[in-house]
């Protein structure tokens, strides 16, 4: 089991620390989001869904509870996926798989914020690319 230290400064110069933290919160704060939706979508459907999703007809809940869980198992995949990188020793391949799943909960939120609703590009897709843009930079 890595410890804080080892999770947040990889194997990877002191220069490089500050923004490594910065892009490790961004990518906790993902998934969290995502373990949130994952619960919403599986679990909870039927009963916070109707309070968070106030403008779908709540005669539909019961209707789409599976279709919503698979949406949420998605979810639950890229929170897996995110989790993971963080704990990849291999700076190298830590980068890959945290490029690889940033860009699908990026391209994801980008076609739910243009399909659905700004604020998905805006929860989603933004901290995605923000996230990206940092690994870019360091």
């Amino acid at each position: 089991m890595q410890t804080l230290d080892q999770l947040f400064f990889s194997q990877r110069n002191n220069s490089d620390s500050f923004m490594e933290i910065i892009v490790n919160v961004i990518i906790v704060l993902i998934v969290s989001f995502h373990i949130y939706v994952l619960w919403l979508e599986m679990f909870a459907w039927e009963s916070r869904g109707v309070k968070v999703f106030n403008n779908f007809p709540k005669d539909l809940f019961p209707k789409t509870k599976t279709f919503a869980a698979n949406q949420g198992l998605y979810n639950g995949f890229l929170a897996a996926g995110l989790s993971w990188s963080l704990f990849i020793q291999n700076p190298e391949w830590q980068d890959n798989i945290a490029y690889f799943f940033l860009g699908c909960v990026a391209v994801a939120g980008g076609f739910g914020g243009f399909t659905v609703s700004r604020k998905i590009f805006f929860m989603q897709a933004l901290p995605a690319v923000t996230a990206i843009a940092l690994m870019l930079l360091k």
